[in-house]
């Protein structure tokens, strides 16, 4: 597979939503029925990439998924910039390690919606900080299903 466009992305199953930053990866998770999006997990990139994408294909492998949304953080004015190009050679890293169907998703202000609603749950700053990059894998995901479901 490749990163491909919503209409060849698959129709069912399990998935995978990434919030890529430059020193984690926070992953969430929806069920088979893409009926909810839940934040799962951050990953620690480290130096090396292969420990992460391990963990990665790991979460991948035991929810049983069938395709990856990455988060794009693209300009606020709709341009890619150079986080957006370190999203795309992340895309092009997974899919050295396994050949796994990705859609990228705008992630514009995905973070600061993980930290309101955070913050409206009245949770601490720390635990705000361990769960942010999780979080915003969830909203990224959900943003995801809802496109997927509008453009099926």
């Amino acid at each position: 597979m490749s990163v491909v466009e919503a209409a060849d992305f698959p129709a069912t199953g399990p998935l995978l939503g990434l919030d890529p930053g430059t020193k984690t990866i926070g992953i969430a998770s929806c069920d088979g029925l893409r009926m909810i999006a839940s934040p799962v997990e951050t990953i620690a990139k480290g130096r090396r990439l292969a420990p992460a994408l391990e963990r990665l294909f790991a979460l991948y492998d035991e929810r049983g998924a069938v395709g990856l949304v990455l988060g794009l953080p693209l300009n606020m004015d709709g341009s890619e910039g150079p986080r957006a190009q370190s999203v795309r050679a992340l895309a092009w890293n997974i899919l050295k390690v396994r050949d796994v169907p990705i859609l990228l998703q705008d992630e514009r202000l995905s973070t600061a919606e993980a930290e309101w609603t955070m913050m409206d749950a009245d949770l601490s700053r720390k635990r705000r900080a361990e769960r942010i990059d999780a979080s915003a894998a969830a909203i990224i995901l959900k943003a995801a299903l809802e496109r997927l479901e509008r453009d099926a």
